[in-house]
């Protein structure tokens, strides 16, 4: 029997037989056979390591977190107060962290990245309520236009239009716009604890516990390392913290959460909600190409060239997102998803495909929701601060620089930097990608090797599209929205 066509179990070996433990994880990751809807088992399919362990952790950091922002949001501009914030972060994990996550990314369809937060939507999310929209019209519209695009394959295929030069560019940016924020609100909240050097110690370990593993290649170590570290530091430093959210479970009836006098307090939406939303759903979907793409490369950096069947799949990403968007909105939650950053970039890192790691993220969500003061922890700022730092933005900034090597590639990758700046990364994006096809920026002979459709109707399109939905939400510089 060829090695090609042997089981995963049959194959496998142990650990002590190789020289090190990078090339026990690199063979791992060459003999899995994943399967896209096809049922998966641990230690049959798939091992679960201790490497697992740490994007697990970061990822649950990064859902409460994420979610908690976003959820907070949506509370404001509806007058719902802090307890509602709490109850809703505690049913997304409880839901959609914890079983969603294990059925579909563990199970069914481990070349689906787990379906996160889209974090970019945040800042729409007041004009969303000002022009009218209802969470639940939103989010399933989401679902339906994420659907259509997964259906036809327009995810993956947007993806392989994109050059090196358009990609490592929008990480750059996404990286170091990411970085620069993070460090600002903790020298913030620093400042609002009256310890102005708290923030400085923290970022300074922070700096070097990074470099360190760096050198000694053990960045996947990072999250759980330069989060605890961050903690001990600002605690000792006389940093206030302390345990608020008691162990329960959140309310389970969706009609409580979609009552007109319970949950949201909105009732069900209706036509006019669905119009109103139209415009953002497109966005939030538009904006799902560059962030998918982004979490694929990290695998691509990491893995070895021969284990094609555990990168992550871009279209069934958005599949799983778009029936998790749905799913969860229907039964009340406030997330609106996107592939789960959190996740997917450490669990990379640390050479590791998805299901092992799914498997143990939803049980640390479903453990966060019911005990409530794993949550705490995790939103006290100098943890999530230092999390986000380490496990998101540092890899992306060291991923797009990576990238960059020859200097047609960095003319592209300067100009997508400048169109992000200008407008926004979606923006950025789309234009860059159009000019990149057409042969206009960085590398003309890939331009030459491209039909009419991959190098003008295809990124046209997708430009178009971007323009018109950030035009009327009121996204470019200078012109009012519609909505």
């Amino acid at each position: 029997m060829q090695e090609d066509q042997k089981s995963y179990k049959s194959q496998r070996k142990k650990a002590n037989e190789f020289e090190s433990r990078e090339e026990y994880l690199e063979h791992e990751l060459i003999i899995m056979k994943l399967r896209r809807w096809r049922i998966h088992l641990p230690f049959r399919d798939f091992n679960i390591e201790l490497e697992d362990l740490v994007p697990a952790l970061a990822a649950t950091i990064g859902k409460v977190v994420m979610v908690t922002a976003m959820v907070a949001v949506f509370a404001a501009q509806f007058g719902l107060t802090p307890d509602f914030v709490a109850e809703n972060v505690r049913y997304e994990l409880l839901i959609a962290g914890g079983i969603f996550v294990l059925l579909f990314s563990a199970i069914l369809n481990p070349t689906a990245n787990l379906a996160g937060t889209h974090g970019p939507m945040i800042p729409l999310i007041p004009i969303i309520a000002a022009a009218g929209g209802h969470p639940l019209a939103l989010g399933i519209l989401i679902g339906v236009f994420g659907l259509t695009l997964s259906i036809t394959k327009g995810g993956s295929k947007l993806m392989n239009l994109t050059g090196v030069g358009v990609r490592g560019g929008l990480l750059i940016y996404l990286g170091a716009v990411g970085l620069i924020g993070q460090i600002s609100k903790l020298e913030i909240w620093s400042s609002g604890t009256g310890i102005n050097a708290l923030s400085f110690a923290v970022i300074g370990v922070t700096i070097l516990i990074y470099a360190y593993l760096a050198r000694v290649n053990k960045r996947w170590l990072a999250i759980p390392l330069c989060s605890a570290l961050a903690g001990v530091i600002a605690f000792t430093m006389g940093a206030d913290f302390a345990f608020t959210t008691e162990p329960g479970l959140p309310h389970m009836n969706p009609m409580w959460w979609w009552g007109e006098d319970t949950g949201w307090k909105l009732g069900l939406p209706n036509l006019g909600h669905f119009i109103a939303v139209i415009p953002f759903a497109i966005l939030a979907v538009a904006m799902w190409t560059p962030d998918y793409l982004g979490h694929r490369v990290f695998q691509e950096l990491n893995y070895p060239k021969k284990a094609k069947s555990v990168l992550m799949d871009v279209d069934d990403t958005m599949t799983v997102a778009s029936i998790r968007q749905v799913i969860g909105v229907a039964l009340g939650g406030g997330n609106i998803a996107s592939s789960w950053g959190t996740y997917m970039i450490p669990a990379a890192i640390a050479k590791r495909p998805i299901p092992g790691g799914a498997v143990l993220t939803a049980i640390l969500c479903v453990l966060a929701s019911v005990l409530g003061y794993p949550m705490d922890l995790a939103m006290w700022e100098p943890v999530l601060r230092v999390a986000l730092i380490v496990g998101v933005f540092l890899p992306l900034l060291e991923a797009g620089m990576q990238m960059v090597h020859k200097h047609k590639d960095s003319l592209s990758a300067g100009t997508c930097i400048f169109a992000c700046a200008f407008v926004n990364p979606v923006f950025g994006w789309a234009f860059t990608m159009l000019l990149d096809n057409m042969g206009l920026i960085g590398d003309r002979e890939r331009a030459k090797e491209l039909s009419l459709k991959e190098k003008l109707i295809i990124p046209g399109a997708m430009f178009i599209i971007c323009i018109v939905s950030l035009a009327m939400v009121g996204q470019l510089p200078g012109i009012p929205g519609i909505f």
